[in-house]
C-alpha cells in the first residue's frame, strides 16, 4: 500500500509544474490535495444557489436546507459536531426588521418642502428595534466624513454638539496625498458604513444618512437599494449600547437637491471636508420621517464541523477556515428574476470550505492543531453570524491559531498571482508566499484598497478579538489573457452582477484558477496547524492589542 501511495505522489508530480522555494507538501498532504478539483467544487456551488434554496436569507426554508446540506456534508467526510452542545448547530438568534415602503423623507426650509422617494431617492432603516420610530423637523447637519480619529489627527467633530441631529455625511474615508494619513487611498474602517453609523449614535445624533456615489462606494445605487430595503437582520440590542433612530443613504442626485434647497454649493462642500480644520456644517434644513418597521425574532446558525488535532497540547489549538453561506433571499424583480441566488457570493466560499476539509478528512494522520471549519449566517446583514461567534468561540480567543476566510472565488481561469486582502499585518504573509513560490506565484496586495475589502467579511471579527488572518482574492495577471483582463472582470461583476439576481452559475465559469487557490488555503492551513508556534500581528498592527489580550486570558 505504502508503495501504490509513494507511486501515486509521483504521478501527480509529473503532471504538476515545476516547484521553487524551500518548501514542499509531505506525500500525505499531497495526496489529500488532489481531492479539491473542479466537479467537487462545482457540486456544492450548484446546489447552494439553485433556486429551491429562495437565496438562503437567514430564518428562511433556504436558511434551513443550506444548513442542513452543509451539516450533511460534514458528518458524511468525517467532521465531528463543533458547537457546544455536541451539535454542528451553533444557534445564532437575530432579529428580524422589514420597513414599510410607504416611507418617504420631508426635507423643509424656507418656506416650502422637498419630499425625497424611498427607493428612487434614498434607503433608511430605523436604528432600534421598535415598530415605529418618528424624526420631526430634525436639523440636518453635514459633518464631512463623519470620522473622529484622534490618532490620525483628525476630527470632523470639533466638540461640535450634534445631538439630537440628522447628520449628512461622505462615504468612504479621507484620502490625502500622503499614503501615511488614512493609508492613502486604502479604505480604512472609518470609510466603513458601519463605523459612521456607529460614531453618530456615539455622538448623540438621532440619525445619519451617508451620501452615495459610485466612486466612494465601489458599486451602484442597485446595490444600496437591493442590499437595504427588504428584510433586514441585527443581533439583539444591548439596551445600554447606543443607537441612532434612523440610518441611511441618499443617492447623489438626491444630495445635490437637499443642498440645493439649503442654499449651499455640493461641490465647494465637498472639497471643504478633505481639509482637517473642516467643521461641522448646519445646512438650515431640517428632515421628517416615519418609519413603520414590522418585527420579528428568528434563529439563524453557524454550522461548525471539527477535526481534533493529532498532537496532545497543540490539539487545544485550532486553525478556523470559515466561510458565509447566507444570501438576500428574495426580493424585487430584476428582469424577471427575484431570487438572490448568491452563485460567486458565497456559494463558492462554502464549496471551498467543504472541498478543504474534505481533504483534510483524507489524511492519514491529521494535523497537530485542531481545525475548525465555520459556515457563518447572516454575514450579509453586517457579519452578524461571525460577529456572534467572536461573542461566544467554542475555543478561547488566545487558542485560535488562526483564521482563513473565504468570500468568493476565482472564476475566471488560472493566473500567475494571488491576492491577499490585508497583506503586510502578519506572519500570516510568510506562510502564504512559501505555498504560493511552491505554486509557481507570486503573492499581491489587494488591487482594489479602496474598497477597504478587510473590513467587509467575516476575517474582521475573528481579528477584532485578536486572531491573525488570511483573506485571498483572485489574482489579476490571467494566464492567456490580455492585461487588464482580471481588473475587467471584476468591475464587470461588481457593475452587473454583485447584489443581484444574475449572481448564478454561468456558461463561462472557470475554475481552473479556484482549484489551485483552493488548494493554496488548505496548504497554508496545513502548514500554521502544523508548525510549533502560532501566527503573531506585525508590530503595531491594529489588531496586536487584542491578540496580546487574547494570550493573556490563555494562562
Amino acid at each position: 500500500m505504502r508503495l501504490l501511495s509513494t507511486l501515486f505522489v509521483l504521478m501527480i508530480s509529473l503532471v504538476l509544474p515545476a516547484r521553487s522555494g524551500d518548501f514542499t507538501p509531505s506525500e500525505d498532504a499531497l495526496r489529500s490535495m488532489q481531492a479539491i478539483g473542479h466537479s467537487s467544487l462545482m457540486s456544492h456551488i450548484r446546489f447552494l444557489s439553485h433556486d429551491l434554496l429562495e437565496g438562503r436569507a437567514p430564518g428562511t426554508r433556504g436558511d434551513l436546507l443550506s444548513q442542513t446540506y452543509i451539516a450533511s456534508q460534514m458528518e458524511l467526510i468525517g467532521l465531528k459536531p463543533g458547537a457546544e452542545d455536541g451539535s454542528y448547530f451553533q444557534q445564532v438568534p437575530v432579529i428580524s426588521m422589514t420597513a414599510d415602503p410607504s416611507m418617504t423623507f420631508r426635507i423643509s426650509g424656507d418656506g416650502s418642502e422637498l419630499l425625497l422617494e424611498y427607493r428612487k431617492d434614498f434607503v433608511a432603516v430605523a436604528g432600534k428595534q421598535q415598530e415605529e420610530i418618528s424624526v420631526k423637523d430634525a436639523e440636518i447637519v453635514f459633518v464631512g466624513y463623519g470620522i473622529d480619529a484622534p490618532e490620525q489627527n483628525w476630527d470632523d467633530y470639533k466638540g461640535v454638539d450634534v445631538r439630537g441631529k440628522i447628520l449628512l455625511m461622505m462615504n468612504n474615508d479621507p484620502a490625502p496625498d500622503d499614503p501615511k494619513e488614512f493609508a492613502g487611498k486604502a479604505r480604512l474602517y472609518y470609510g466603513r458604513w458601519t463605523y459612521k453609523y456607529e460614531i453618530a449614535a456615539r455622538k448623540g445624533a438621532i440619525g445619519a444618512i451617508i451620501i452615495h456615489t459610485r466612486e466612494s462606494a465601489g458599486y451602484g445605487w442597485n446595490v444600496v437599494e437591493s442590499s437595504w430595503s427588504g428584510e433586514q437582520f441585527e443581533l439583539g440590542q444591548d439596551p445600554s449600547a447606543a443607537t441612532s433612530l434612523i440610518n441611511g443613504w441618499t443617492t447623489l442626485e438626491a444630495t445635490r437637491r437637499i443642498l440645493e434647497k439649503a442654499g449651499v454649493d455640493y461641490d465647494e462642500l465637498i472639497a471643504s471636508a478633505l481639509d482637517r480644520s473642516f467643521k461641522p456644517v448646519p445646512l438650515g434644513v431640517a428632515l421628517s420621517t416615519s418609519i413603520k418597521t414590522r418585527i420579528r425574532k428568528v434563529m439563524t446558525t453557524n454550522v461548525l464541523g471539527l477535526l481534533p488535532g493529532s498532537d496532545p497540547e497543540l490539539k487545544k489549538e485550532v486553525v478556523i477556515y470559515s466561510a458565509h453561506y447566507d444570501h438576500l433571499g428574495v426580493g424585487n424583480p430584476v428582469a424577471g428574476d427575484s431570487i438572490h441566488n448568491g452563485a460567486l457570493d458565497n456559494a463558492t466560499g462554502v464549496s471551498a470550505l467543504l472541498n478543504i476539509a474534505a481533504a483534510f478528512t483524507y489524511q492519514q494522520t491529521p494535523p497537530r492543531r485542531s481545525l475548525l471549519f465555520a459556515a457563518v449566517g447572516a454575514e450579509e446583514s453586517g457579519l452578524i453570524g461571525s460577529k456572534y461567534y467572536a461573542e461566544h468561540p467554542t475555543f478561547p480567543p488566545g487558542r485560535i491559531a488562526a483564521n482563513i476566510n473565504m468570500d468568493g472565488l476565482n472564476i475566471f481561469g488560472p493566473t500567475r498571482d494571488v491576492i491577499m486582502v490585508g497583506l503586510g499585518k502578519s506572519s500570516m504573509d510568510d506562510v502564504l508566499k512559501k505555498v504560493a513560490d511552491w505554486q509557481g506565484r507570486v503573492v499581491k496586495p489587494d488591487q482594489f484598497p479602496e474598497q477597504g475589502f478587510f473590513y467587509r467579511s467575516d476575517q474582521f471579527n475573528f481579528a477584532k478579538i485578536g486572531v491573525p488572518c488570511m483573506y485571498l482574492e483572485a489574482g489579476m495577471e490571467y494566464i492567456g489573457k490580455p492585461e487588464n483582463f482580471g481588473k475587467e472582470m471584476v468591475e464587470e461583476y461588481i457593475q452587473k452582477h454583485y447584489h443581484q439576481p444574475s449572481d448564478e452559475i454561468a456558461d463561462d465559469w472557470v475554475l481552473t484558477g479556484a482549484v489551485e487557490d483552493v488548494q493554496l488555503m488548505y496548504l497554508v492551513g496545513h502548514i500554521v496547524a502544523d508548525q510549533d508556534a502560532m501566527p503573531v500581528w506585525n508590530k503595531g498592527d491594529e489588531f496586536e492589542a487584542a491578540r496580546k489580550r487574547a494570550l493573556g486570558k490563555t494562562e
